[in-house]
This record gives C-alpha cells, sequence and structure tokens, in this order.
C-alpha cells in the first residue's frame, strides 16, 4: 500500500482540454514532450507501484503570470472524479489582495485539505509576513502544508527563497501545524534531516532531482549525503513517498527505495504511514483504522 505525496496533474486530461492554457502551463512549469493523460491510464500506471491516494499539488503565481498554472477549482474538478483516491491540495498566491480569501474559499467550499507553496516561484522567503495570514488559515481549519524546498525547475524559480534552513522559523512558530519539505531539500540534504530531527511536526517526501534515475539518487541522498544509519535510526518516522510524477513514474521510484535495504517497518512508514500521521485525522483509507496517526 502506497500514497503518493506530490503529484503534480499538470498534465491530466480533464483540466487539459483548453490547448492554449495547456501549452501556457507546461511553459511555466517546464514540463515539455510532454501530452494530456488519460485519467484510466494514469490509474494504471498509479497501480503498478500499489498507489491507493495521491496528493495533488496546485500552482499559483498568479501575481506574476496573469492566473495559477493548477487553479483550486481544477483540483477540485480532478479530486471530484474519486474522492477516495485523489487528494486535492490549495494553493493562493499572498501577493493578490484576495488570496486568503481563496485559500478559505478552497478550504471552505472547494473542500481541499492542504496548503501547497512554493516559495522559491513567489518569491519570497517563508517567513516573509506577507505568508502569514495563509499559515494562519491552516492552523484555523487543520491543515497541513506542503513547501517545496531545495531546487525547483520550474521557470522563474530561485532556490535562494527555498532553502530548508529558512523554514525553521516555521517549524517553530506553528508546532501545530504538520509541514513537508518536498524533494529532501535537494542539494541541501543534512539540513534537512537537522529539521527532521529537531521538529515533532517537519517531514519530507522522496520527490527528487533524478540526474540518472531513481536507484541512483536515492543511494546517494539516503545512504551517502545522509549517515548510513539515519534514516532507520532517526528519522524513519518523517518521510513520505513522492514521486514527482509526472517528471519519473512513480512505479521507478517505489523499485529505487525499495532497492536501498531498508527494514519492512521503515519502508511502511515512507510508504503510507508516514502520510497518515502528517495528515491526522484529515484522510481515511479502506481497511485502515481512522483516526489520529501522530502518535502511532
Amino acid at each position: 500500500m502506497v500514497i503518493d505525496t506530490h503529484i503534480r496533474p499538470a498534465l491530466f486530461g480533464p483540466i487539459c482540454r483548453d490547448r492554449d492554457r495547456f501549452r501556457k502551463r507546461c511553459d511555466e512549469m517546464n514540463y515539455h514532450l510532454m501530452g494530456p493523460s488519460d485519467m484510466d491510464l494514469l490509474k494504471k500506471q498509479y497501480a503498478l507501484a500499489d498507489i491507493q491516494k495521491i496528493f495533488m499539488l496546485p500552482d499559483d503565481n498568479s501575481s506574476k503570470t496573469g492566473e495559477p498554472a493548477i487553479s483550486n477549482d481544477e483540483i477540485a474538478q480532478l479530486a471530484a472524479c474519486d474522492s477516495d483516491f485523489f487528494i486535492g491540495f490549495a494553493a493562493a498566491d499572498p501577493v493578490n489582495k484576495d488570496g486568503a480569501d481563496e485559500l478559505r474559499r478552497a478550504f471552505g467550499e472547494l473542500g481541499l485539505k492542504g496548503l501547497y507553496v512554493n516559495t522559491a516561484r513567489l518569491h519570497m522567503y517563508p517567513y516573509d509576513e506577507r505568508l502569514t495570514p495563509l499559515y494562519d488559515i491552516c492552523r484555523e481549519f487543520g491543515r497541513p502544508i506542503i513547501f517545496h524546498s531545495g531546487l525547483s525547475l520550474e521557470q522563474q524559480a530561485f532556490s535562494r527563497f527555498s532553502r530548508p534552513a529558512d523554514f525553521e522559523e516555521i517549524c517553530c512558530r506553528y508546532p501545530d501545524i504538520n509541514i513537508c519539505l518536498t524533494h529532501v531539500g535537494w542539494p541541501w540534504v543534512q539540513e534537512t534531516a537537522a529539521l527532521l530531527l529537531k521538529y515533532e511536526n517537519c517531514y519530507t517526501s522522496t520527490a527528487l532531482m533524478n540526474f540518472d534515475g531513481p536507484y541512483q539518487i536515492y543511494h546517494k541522498v539516503f545512504k551517502e549525503d545522509m549517515g548510513e544509519l539515519w534514516v532507520e535510526h532517526n528519522i524513519s518516522r518523517k518521510i513520505m513517498f513522492g514521486s514527482g510524477s509526472p517528471r519519473i513514474r512513480p512505479v521507478r521510484c517505489k523499485r529505487g527505495l525499495d532497492s536501498l535495504g531498508f527494514s519492512s517497518e521503515t519502508l511502511e512508514n515512507i510508504y503510507y504511514k508516514n502520510a497518515l500521521r502528517f495528515f491526522g485525522t484529515c484522510i481515511k483509507m479502506p481497511g485502515i483504522p481512522f483516526g489520529d496517526w501522530r502518535n502511532r
């Protein structure tokens, strides 16, 4: 059983029918030589990795681009296709005057389950005061936050705004909000590991830049950049599976992780238990006791 916590649904067929919008989205998010994907085919691909839920992450940099690359309404449209399988996250550009209102609408009316923020695209540090109203709304609604961290391949995304150490103040200021720093903060892997160790509410995900493929990059990150036993001994409850699809197929990521020789307990944590802890009581899994997983 696997929960994929990092899917960018830029190519999902139902939101790709406007060809001009589709091309603009691909240019912004740096997806090239790719076309729209049929939803049934996508589910078959996910089944190869035993994926039973995915987190869909939007993109809103509309103060600069004029409109979100992937809007909250589009995420809600996709989630409605199968609400047990597709878990939608919200985004809101804090530069827009209605940014906070949009996030409230996304949580209250659209039923989205968390906030996604890419500070590299927004060109602001995570502790920028313009983001504070969004964090406060997450606290009010009991929603987690997924931050892009580390290098981004998207256009006009600058990694000086998303270095892992710069998220420490947010982890400290909001201990009641679970926070995920994606991509293990690559290339600042050790900074991310230190935050995972220090802050109970801090998580990461395995969506990584793939120079050579998942087998090689996972070995480099989890066995060389980190100490040989860091994951098993210290942070096995802090790492969530994330593929970063559509840049790479989830089944390849899972096979790469399977090759690392982690214990079955650690792999269960990575593949689904940590995602349940991250969400607390926000999501249900068929056949899994529902409740607060944070202390399990």
